[in-house]
């Protein structure tokens, strides 16, 4: 599932693997790529923001383990940050730079706190040692108004189809595979605009369905 602002791209491949994205990509490369830790998701874009509830679901995990130390703190930051975002929603863009700079510079004064905490437990261990890795692409999202902090959106786009896979057990034809993707793309991408599927459907079938998005 590939989601923007304007568009949304609904494949369907029998694997997960890079190569799949890349082949949908081609030559183009957006500015930025928010996805999870899944390998497959890297090296797509210049930047990269990690989906903050997908850290959050870790951070439970090693809290879970036993973790008192690292982790507790962790998710009381990611959870600020992350309602944080909810609360702005879109007025983000309404936001001067330097507001979201000073935001991004005390996340970033946080996050060192807690990478230079002792952590005792193994699980608080692990996940310390993947912030560091990870900790570049924590906090895309407050430099760039446009950047979502997590990727529900791809989420919410997706679930349709999976549901639609658990009913039926899948596909029978590879041109169901490519009617599926393309009957969710077209709906999807004209509900950015507020049309509904049997709206788009129509203008489909009728030939008047804009291909391209309109600037706004």
């Amino acid at each position: 599932m590939f989601v923007s602002a304007e568009a949304v791209l609904h494949t369907i491949a029998p694997r997960r693997a890079k190569a799949v994205a890349e082949e949908v990509l081609g030559e183009y490369r957006p500015a930025v790529w928010v996805s999870d830790r899944y390998a497959g998701q890297q090296d797509l874009a210049p930047a990269h923001q990690v989906c903050l509830a997908h850290i959050l679901r870790d951070v439970q995990y090693a809290i879970d383990c036993g973790d008192t130390v690292f982790a507790p703190r962790l998710h009381d930051l990611l959870r600020d940050l992350l309602r944080w975002a909810i609360r702005i929603g879109r007025r983000r863009h309404t936001l001067q730079p330097t507001t979201l700079r000073q935001d991004h510079a005390r996340a970033e004064r946080r996050l060192d706190v807690l990478v230079a905490l002792p952590a005792a437990h193994p699980a608080g261990r692990d996940l310390q040692t993947a912030v560091k890795a990870w900790r570049t692409k924590f906090f895309v999202f407050l430099e760039d108004p446009g950047v979502p902090a997590t990727y529900n959106a791809c989420e919410r786009e997706i679930r349709p189809s999976v549901v639609f896979r658990k009913v039926t057990s899948g596909f029978r034809s590879d041109w169901g595979v490519h009617v599926h993707a393309g009957y969710r793309s077209v709906t999807s991408t004209t509900g950015l605009n507020g049309q509904t599927a049997r709206q788009a459907i129509a203008q489909l079938l009728a030939g008047t369905l804009q291909t391209t998005p309109t600037a706004s």
